[in-house]
């Protein structure tokens, strides 16, 4: 037994203790508590992106998606479905996932069958009972995908969407092509993890962003292929390939676990360029600080399109890169390789943030090709700075691009551009900080233009609003610093 006895004013303060609790429980209910609760509305059909404003949608925040699709053979339809688990941010009576162009066939929510309607890229589902504000719910959606279905843009993009190769697919989901792959929240600063399972014939192999989990037998003589992403990513940044792939693996710095998928005929071909990876990510490292992700590799696109792509851990690079010449190959390895810190790992807010993703891409990739045998990165800058005004009447100031001009010159060369004025402006030490401050203050977070000009502001100890808001917004480009003899060519 306890041999500590309470004191009269221990006894006293005991007494009103238990008399405050008894009131408290005894009171009325706060006006807080007593508030109804939130009426369900619908979810708003897109996020109000400038260029964009359908693109993803509101009142819910998806956690994960679980991609399965029964993969035939080239060009022909196959039965695909996608599950979505997510949390509602709103009281929601409905809401809209962003979907285009293939067969749908049933919709759920939370296992029950829910109404569901489409009206160009915007599916909407009304589930049978509304959900409440922070409520979990999983949706699945099963439809007949089309492994043929691209679509077009005039800028550097070209054709997206699903893009058949001799014996299979990869796809193109870059600017909002993944709605043609499967229902999602299509916009940039929208991130999730995903899970993919992909079947296919037993003589295909099936790729996917992120770590091979499983690979399993099943009837039919077909394979299961199980990816998980590891890390939430932007669904524009989304890559599944099926084809008769050989998977390369290496080293990276580190230890970084490498992979490269590539066409068994093309395997030799690429082999030296390929080899290279391990050097580009110590020299980026050394600029950048540690790769953000847990792997990474280069796919081989068998394809006619020569475009390269930053999908997230695994970038997709056209053939045609790995079969011409060394400074050609690198500057796109480079390139696809810098965006895994921008672009991937630092998210876009909004599509007219794009001129931070590849502005740096290009600036970087071209800074690595001048020490490694390409052209001079000056003398590019100042063909750059002498067109900008040109480029600034036909495709909009570089954080002010029009959406048929976002892939155009200015957001690759005319964004690096405004870094270089950067760098000349603070030197390359207080640069070199803002570069890092960047991508290790926003890994893994979402990030654009205003986020940009503070930080580096905060870096430089200087107010840079006043230099940087003329660079990306004004109609005339600025005097290059450090470089009074620059001439900007005049506009036609």
């Amino acid at each position: 037994m306890s041999t500590y006895r309470t004191s009269h004013r221990g006894a006293r303060l005991a007494l009103a203790a238990a008399i405050t609790v008894a009131a408290a429980l005894t009171a009325p209910v706060s006006q807080a508590a007593q508030a109804p609760a939130q009426k369900p509305s619908p979810g708003a059909p897109g996020l109000g992106d400038p260029l964009f404003p359908l693109d993803g949608n509101g009142g819910y925040r998806v956690d994960r998606y679980y991609l399965d699709f029964d993969w035939q053979a080239p060009k022909t339809p196959f039965e695909a479905a996608t599950t979505i688990r997510a949390t509602s941010t709103q009281a929601l009576s409905r809401f809209n996932l962003d979907f285009a162009g293939n067969t749908l066939h049933s919709v759920t929510v939370d296992g029950a069958k829910a109404a569901a309607s489409r009206e160009g890229d915007e599916l909407t589902v009304t589930p049978r009972a509304p959900l409440a504000k922070g409520d979990s719910f999983t949706v699945k959606v099963t439809y007949t995908a089309d492994p043929t279905q691209t679509r077009h843009r005039d800028d550097a993009i070209e054709d997206y969407g699903w893009i058949p190769t001799p014996d299979g697919t990869v796809v193109y989901p870059q600017p909002n092509g993944s709605r043609l792959i499967f229902p999602g929240n299509d916009h940039p600063s929208q991130r999730a993890p995903v899970t993919f399972r992909i079947s296919t014939p037993g003589d295909r192999t099936a790729v996917a962003n992120g770590r091979l989990v499983s690979r399993v037998k099943i009837p039919g003589g077909r394979l299961r292929w199980t990816y998980d992403s590891e890390q939430p990513l932007s669904t524009q940044l989304v890559q599944l390939a099926v084809g008769r792939f050989q998977l390369i693996d290496g080293e990276g710095p580190g230890g970084l676990p490498l992979r490269d998928v590539v066409p068994d005929a093309l395997v030799e071909p690429t082999a030296a360029y390929r080899a290279l990876t391990p050097g580009h990510l110590k020299w980026l490292e050394e600029r950048l600080g540690p790769y953000p992700f847990n792997r990474y590799g280069v796919l081989v696109g068998d394809t006619g399109l020569g475009v390269a792509l930053e999908t997230q851990t695994l970038s997709l690079v056209p053939k045609a890169d790995l079969l011409g010449t060394k400074v050609d190959a690198e500057r796109n390895l480079v390139h696809e390789l810098t965006h895994q810190w921008f672009g991937d790992s630092v998210a876009l807010e909004n599509w007219s943030d794009l001129w931070v993703s590849e502005g740096h891409a290009r600036f970087y990739e071209r800074l690595y090709s001048q020490a490694n045998g390409g052209d001079s990165f000056e003398a590019a800058m100042k063909t750059a700075y002498a067109a900008h005004d040109q480029w600034r009447k036909d495709y909009g100031a570089p954080a002010e691009p029009t959406e048929p001009n976002l892939f155009k010159r200015m957001r690759y060369d005319g964004s690096a551009l405004v870094l270089y004025a950067l760098r000349e402006k603070v030197g390359d030490a207080t640069f070199q900080r803002i570069e890092r401050a960047w991508v290790s203050e926003y890994k893994g977070r979402t990030a654009g233009t205003r986020q940009f000009i503070g930080l580096a502001s905060k870096v430089a100890g200087e107010d840079l609003e006043g230099f940087l808001h003329p660079w990306l917004y004004g109609s005339k480009t600025p005097p290059m610093p450090g470089h009074p003899d620059w001439v900007v060519d005049p506009v036609t």
